[in-house]
């Protein structure tokens, strides 16, 4: 196995020379440098107010992907994103505001390989048979012709081998790999090798999460996307019981940083903040927005009224 481990802790304020202030949430844990005289008294993944003061040394990452137009894409893509919220969402969060979003570099791992897999899943081919029936309607037999979907199934077997170059894991123990492929994908046509002038007046979050832990994340993102591909490849008109074994090589891991914006929404006195994530590179969305049960349970009772009323009014009728 050929894999570039990553630092776990890097500063690149202080290889620029220039002032930091490093912090670190009680909450989150999330670490972050941020630059010259910025303070933070709250943390912006979870708008806690549990920071204290930090160090980080270590390394520089390999790689970067840089912002895109800044502030200018975050507003207008969190403005739009508020616009689209549905109506059974909770309407606090369409109506916040959007003030103290932070653009941030998050610390990752890009990952690619080659695997080989052996599969196999059971095939079906629809058919149809035309069948007969009689049934009792009103007191009187009917005869009844229908048409009956089947399926004659078969097994198939074989091999398929995929190359992944552009799987992106958080190496970032506050946010969830699963929020940052929710924004994803970012274009790696981009990467740049990191330079010091590259964060310069950014927030910079220290990787808080293990290489080997990384790594375990992006072999299964891996496989699971080698399962999507051979489902959506089978043959026939359906299949089932998909079963497939996986042999990774040739594997790299190299560190990265990803931009993004993170927004700490309060929207309810109630409610803890709400995360919300933006691609600094494509504007990108993504928050786990609240259901409004309210909303819901009245629009459930309306729909009950309504066809209660619709049966009443049809019984009346005959």
């Amino acid at each position: 196995m050929d894999c570039a481990r990553f630092s776990a802790q890097f500063s690149p304020g202080e290889l620029l020379n220039e002032p930091v202030t490093t912090i670190e949430c009680e909450a989150c844990r999330a670490v972050l440098s941020l630059p010259g005289a910025q303070r933070a008294q709250i943390c912006p993944y979870c708008a806690s107010p549990n920071v204290i003061a930090g160090r980080i040394d270590g390394d520089a990452p390999k790689f970067c992907v840089p912002h895109s137009q800044g502030e200018t894409l975050a507003t207008r893509a969190l403005k739009a994103w508020q616009s689209r919220l549905g109506f059974f969402r909770h309407p606090g969060v369409r109506k916040a505001k959007l003030e103290s979003f932070q653009g941030v570099y998050l610390p990752a791992v890009l990952y690619s390989a080659v695997t080989h897999t052996r599969y196999s899943a059971s095939i079906g081919e629809e058919y149809y048979e035309t069948t007969t029936r009689t049934v009792i309607v009103n007191g009187k037999s009917e005869t009844r012709t229908e048409r009956e979907k089947k399926h004659e199934w078969r097994p198939l077997a074989g091999s398929f081998s995929a190359y992944a170059t552009d799987i992106i894991v958080s190496a970032s123990s506050g946010l969830p790999n699963e929020e940052l492929e929710a924004v994803e994908p970012f274009d790696l046509r981009a990467l740049r090798r990191y330079s010091q002038g590259l964060v310069a007046g950014w927030a910079v979050e220290a990787p808080t999460r293990g290489f080997n832990e990384c790594l375990e994340l992006a072999r299964r993102e891996f496989v699971g996307h080698v399962g999507g591909r051979l489902a959506g490849f089978m043959p026939g008109d359906t299949h089932s019981s998909l079963r497939h074994e996986s042999l990774i090589e040739q594997e790299t891991a190299d560190s990265v940083l990803v931009p993004l914006w993170v927004l700490a929404l309060k929207y309810a006195d109630d409610r803890p903040a709400l995360r919300v994530l933006v691609n600094g590179q494509t504007g990108k969305t993504w928050a786990k927005v609240p259901w409004s049960w309210k909303r819901i349970a009245i629009a459930v009772t309306i729909a009950l009224a309504a066809i209660a009323a619709l049966v009443l009014f049809l019984e009346h009728k005959r």
